[in-house]
C-alpha cells in the first residue's frame, strides 16, 4: 500500500515538472516570435503619391513610428519622395503624405525592411487604417487588410482571370 501511494506522489510530481517544462518552452517560442525588426543600416525608401484624382505634385512625406514620433520627413516632388531611414529604425515605421492646399492626409505602413519602393494613396491609407484596427501592423493584419480592402467581382477571381496581386507591397492592384 506504501508502494502505491509512493508510486502516485512520484507520478503526480513528474507529471507536474513535465507540464511546467513545456509551458516554459511555449513562452520561449512566444518571445522569439515577437522580435522586432529594424533598419540594421540607413536605407532610401522612395515612391509615388497620388488620390483618386492622379498623382499630387508637392506636399510633405513624414516618416514616424507607429506611435508618431518624427523619424523624419521629405519633401514631395512632382509627385515622388526619396526619403533615407536611418540604420536602427525599428519597424513598422508609417509614411504619412500631407499637402497646405488639402486636409487629406494619406497613408502606408512599411513593415519589411527589404522593400524600398512604396506608393501612398487612398488604398494604401485604407489597408494601413484597416490593420491597425485588426490590432497592428503586422504582416499577416496588412495582407488580411489588402485582401478584404481590394474588391474583385467574383469572376475576376478564377486563375484565368485573375488580373493582379492584392497584396503588392500591400497597395492594392498595380
Amino acid at each position: 500500500m506504501k508502494h502505491k501511494i509512493l508510486f502516485s506522489l512520484l507520478l503526480v510530481t513528474f507529471s507536474s515538472f513535465l507540464i511546467t517544462g513545456c509551458d516554459q518552452g511555449q513562452k520561449t517560442a512566444k518571445v522569439s516570435q515577437s522580435v522586432a525588426k529594424k533598419y540594421t543600416q540607413a536605407t532610401f525608401i522612395e515612391g509615388i503619391v497620388s488620390n483618386d484624382k492622379g498623382v499630387i505634385k508637392t506636399g510633405i512625406v513624414k516618416v514616424t513610428d507607429e506611435n508618431g514620433r518624427l523619424i523624419t520627413h521629405v519633401a514631395v516632388d512632382n509627385s515622388h519622395f526619396r526619403v533615407e531611414i536611418p540604420a536602427n529604425t525599428v519597424l513598422p515605421i508609417l509614411l504619412t503624405f500631407s499637402a497646405e492646399s488639402s486636409t487629406e492626409k494619406l497613408v502606408t505602413a512599411v513593415i519589411d525592411d527589404t522593400i524600398t519602393k512604396y506608393y501612398i494613396n487612398p488604398s494604401t491609407t485604407a489597408i494601413a487604417k484597416a490593420a491597425k484596427a485588426m490590432g497592428g501592423y503586422t504582416r499577416t493584419n496588412m495582407v488580411r487588410a489588402a485582401e478584404d480592402t481590394v474588391h474583385a467581382p467574383d469572376a475576376n477571381k478564377t486563375t484565368t482571370g485573375w488580373r493582379g496581386d492584392p497584396t503588392t507591397q500591400y497597395g492594392g492592384w498595380h
